[in-house]
Parts: C-alpha cells; sequence; structure tokens
C-alpha cells in the first residue's frame, strides 16, 4: 500500500499511529488489570471473527497495545485499517 493511501485510512482512525511503515497500533487504558484482559479477550475474539490476527500486548496493569499489519504482505492493508476501526467500536461497547 502506498504511503498516500495509508495516510488517507489513518486520517480515519482515533489515535492510531503508523510505526516503521508497516504497521499501526494504538495504546488503550483501562481503569484495572481485569478491564484490560476483558478488552484483550474481546479484541480475540474478534480478530478470529475477522481472520486477522493483531499483535496484542499489555503493560503497566492497565494499558494494552495492539498492532496491526498483514504478515503475508510484510506491510499494510485495507484490512488492518477496517480491524482498527472494529476494535475501537469493541473498546467503545
Amino acid at each position: 500500500m502506498d504511503s498516500k493511501k495509508v495516510q488517507e485510512l489513518l486520517k480515519q482512525l482515533v489515535l492510531w499511529t503508523l510505526k516503521d511503515n508497516k504497521k499501526i497500533e494504538k495504546i488503550y487504558s483501562f481503569k484495572n488489570f481485569k478491564e484490560a484482559m476483558a478488552f484483550i479477550n474481546k479484541v480475540g475474539n474478534l480478530a478470529e471473527e475477522e481472520g486477522h490476527h493483531p499483535d496484542i500486548e499489555i503493560f503497566n496493569w492497565n494499558k494494552t497495545r495492539i498492532s496491526l499489519s498483514t504478515h503475508a504482505i510484510g506491510g499494510l492493508s485495507e484490512n488492518d485499517f477496517i480491524l482498527a476501526a472494529k476494535i475501537d467500536e469493541v473498546k467503545s461497547n
């Protein structure tokens, strides 16, 4: 995906950032560890449904970092941006 298209799609997301021109990521904060783990489980279920799996990290007991890229192509695809938007919806609910 060319950089112009990446920037166009990135503008449609809230607080997602481009890393190494190969992935997008976002950090989510929660009140406690339990909420962070519940979010991770919801994202895991969504990823299974979509057949597109992010890298997920939990740190500082209440934060998660979600990173998306399409491993098969070694970079970004539209599916990464679609899943990012759906993950934001999970957080909102």
